[in-house]
């Protein structure tokens, strides 16, 4: 079964209003199990409850559909009990009044209600279905765990995957999670301490930041309350003991919030000041940060009012009427978090020198704050202006899929393995912030990314695999190594390789630049492709392409890099030195004086003068890909001490012989190298370039495409 639980202690009651009273739920279970059956249209006395809270946020409900799951859930669980000893039915019955006490719609709480009924008893989602419609089935089956007897160790990240993938479609699934695993947390006194632990990790690592994510606070900061208490029980005793300690005496902030209430009150703003208490680990976390509170720390003023232009009118009346602490003011209404959190922060002292911490937001944005995505109500509903005020989905996102949660589903398919999905699940909703970064390019939509992200992450996020040939980025204008980390609000252009060769791919130092799983999954899997070439199927090898007399097959390479003719079969071919060709480019060749034949690149400039002045080009191929080529190459960089000896180590590595090497005088601490070199093999020059852009200080390097000088 999924839940297995005793009672909430008085503590974990007293933290939270809203929570559950268990021994009514105890009575209400008996009632349903062992009370005589209510009338055929009248809410059974389990969820009556269940109902008025509901009907405060939703009047004009229809609870028929809650009235007809309650009864199957009842009559699904009958004779399942707890380890605490209680009905099973207690369980649902929990989990429905949390959601419903957030104000979730009444297809959640439908769905709530029967959420383990797949998981652990005889009805099956067809019969979900057929009673409760296709919306109750999808929520259903997203929060349904992975038989272990079929997954084995990989049944818990399989699940998760399951879960998330739901939520991409309906966010609704996370919800009826997150209040589930509420109430298994407020209820896992019955378990072995190493079970606590392991249960309570998992809601640290992976079910908090998911809360956080939806905006969900009133369920994340209580579930960080129970996750301290298991995993750090010393911290946490000390913690709630100055907490009571303090609110055993007169609150220090009480004076302060008259005296805003005053002051609101004569510039004429309506607002509902209200004091409002730090929670467990909160308070221990400001300690860390402070060293100690003052009278004034162990809570803020939450401070309510009717529109947006009122909050920054009572953000003006208390920098106005108080000292304010301005290292401590923060706009998150005109930059709301990526999570839907709206609200002016700020902070100020009055003439006692008490330093009050303040909230300022609307009805409509507490609503927002503390609920959520569960205050969104249905993501499939169209008519959208009844959203509430500030209930837009974060940029980059769509209704009911936020911006990391759908860069959390393209990564996810990417990797099938469960264990490195699971790392990386935890390390991606470890980072709990995100920045925006916009394109040079109009047809190109802003990027969400993970605080911390850099120029590597946003060419897999903007390109996928294409990103394999990035060569540079231009952040805010100016060229920018690709392990630059970025910050919101900049303006990146990515800069691709045009003319990528086949084993075009990242360079093994970008896996130290990736944080986000988007790049590092298939950088990881690039490199392993090119360490084991001979896993992946033979590419066909090019041969001679002739119009009209098919090239001879030749099964050793020739020594020199020589182009068959097919207009000119017995012409003297010769390399152009404008663009220099190697296999496998694609190339034309052009009739000179003597007779030979000139072979260029396709976008060779100078091949495209030629085009352009009449000149006939001729259809040539490669004769085989793996012969000696000469090509220049420029590398750009920027000037430091030894980067000449640097590149030319990196050149001998990679059994290049150099020719020819020009080094351009600086400008604007921007040097330009040129290398004529010779390689044994042509088919090595994509990994040469590569390592010529490891070297520090070099940001691009290409290939010839005009004439030089």
């Amino acid at each position: 079964m999924s839940a297995e639980a005793i009672g909430p202690s008085k503590a974990a009651r007293a933290r939270r209003g809203h929570r559950i009273d268990v021994l009514r739920l105890r009575q209400l279970g008996r009632a349903a199990v062992f009370g005589p059956s209510a009338p055929r249209h009248r809410l059974p006395d389990a969820i009556e409850h269940i109902a008025q809270v509901h009907r405060r946020h939703h009047p004009g409900a229809d609870l028929d559909a809650l009235r007809r799951a309650y009864l199957l859930a009842e009559s699904a669980h009958r004779g399942q009990m707890r380890k605490s000893g209680e009905p099973y039915i207690t369980h649902p019955l929990a989990v429905t009044l949390i959601l419903a006490e957030l104000g979730a719609e009444t297809t959640t709480l439908t769905a709530s209600l029967l959420h383990d009924t797949v998981e652990d008893t005889e009805v099956t989602l067809d019969q979900v279905r057929a009673g409760f419609g296709a919306e109750v089935e999808l929520l259903v089956d997203g929060v349904t765990k992975l038989e272990k007897v079929e997954y084995g160790a990989a049944a818990e990240p399989e699940t998760f995957r399951k879960m998330l993938v739901a939520t991409g479609t309906d966010v609704r699934v996370m919800s009826i999670k997150l209040a589930d695993r509420l109430h298994n947390m407020r209820t896992l006194g019955v378990m072995r301490p190493e079970k606590q632990a392991r249960i309570a990790r998992v809601t640290d690592e992976v079910l908090i930041p998911l809360a956080e994510r939806l905006g969900v606070q009133a369920l994340k900061t209580e579930l960080e309350d129970l996750v301290f208490a298991i995993l750090q029980p010393a911290e946490h005793a000390r913690a709630l003991e100055l907490l009571r300690a303090h609110q055993a005496g007169p609150e220090p902030l009480e004076k302060v919030a008259e005296r805003v209430r005053v002051i609101l009150r004569e510039a004429g703003i309506a607002a509902e000041v209200l004091i409002r208490p730090r929670h467990v680990l909160s308070l221990h976390r400001a300690l860390l940060k402070r060293g100690g509170l003052g009278p004034g720390g162990f809570g803020r003023l939450l401070i309510l009012v009717a529109e947006d232009a009122d909050c920054y009118g009572v953000l003006g009346e208390l920098h106005t009427c108080f000292t304010p602490v301005v290292s401590e003011f923060k706009d998150f209404i005109a930059a709301p978090k990526f999570n839907l959190y709206r609200s002016l922060h700020t902070a100020f002292a009055d003439r006692d020198g008490l330093v009050a911490e303040a909230l300022v937001r609307t009805h409509a944005m507490h609503r927002i704050a503390e609920a959520g995505v569960i205050a969104l109500g249905d993501p499939h509903r169209a008519a959208a202006p009844e959203h509430p005020q500030g209930a837009e989905p974060a940029a980059g996102g769509e209704p009911g899929r936020p911006g990391w949660l759908s860069r959390l589903l393209d990564w996810q398919r990417q990797e099938p393995d469960p264990d490195t999905f699971w790392t990386a699940l935890r390390a991606e909703l470890a980072e709990d912030r995100e920045i925006t970064v916009f394109a040079e390019a109009d047809d190109e939509g802003p990027l969400q990314l993970p605080a911390g992200a850099t120029c590597v992450d946003a060419a897999y996020a903007r390109h996928g695999r294409l990103a394999h040939t990035c060569i540079g980025a231009r952040v805010n204008g100016r060229l920018a190594t690709l392990r630059t980390v970025l910050r919101d609000g900049d303006t990146v252009r990515l800069l691709l390789d045009p003319d990528p060769g086949p084993s075009a791919g990242p360079a093994p130092e970008w896996l130290e630049y990736a944080t986000t799983p988007a790049a590092r999954i298939p950088i990881r899997r690039r490199l392993e492709e090119q360490a084991h070439p001979a896993e992946r199927p033979a590419a066909p090898a090019p041969v001679a392409a002739a119009p009209h007399a098919p090239a001879p097959a030749r099964t050793e390479p020739a020594a020199e890099p020589v182009a068959l003719v097919g207009e000119a079969p017995g012409a003297p071919v010769r390399l152009a030195r404008c663009c220099t060709p190697v296999p496998p480019d694609r190339v034309r060749g052009f009739l000179v004086r003597g007779g030979a034949v000139t072979v260029h690149r396709e976008n060779c400039p100078v091949a495209g003068r030629m085009t352009g002045a009449g000149r006939h080009a001729l259809e040539v191929g490669w004769r085989s890909p793996s012969i000696g080529c000469r090509v220049t190459l420029y590398a750009e960089s920027l000037g430091r001490p030894h980067l000449l000896a640097d590149l030319t180590e990196a050149l001998a590595a990679q059994g290049a012989a150099v020719l020819q090497a020009e080094v351009e005088p600086p400008r604007q601490q921007r040097v330009r190298h040129t290398y004529t070199l010779r390689l044994p093999d042509a088919s090595g020059l994509p990994a040469l370039m590569r390592a010529m852009r490891s070297v520090p200080g070099v940001y691009d390097v290409s290939r010839a495409a005009r004439p030089r000088g």
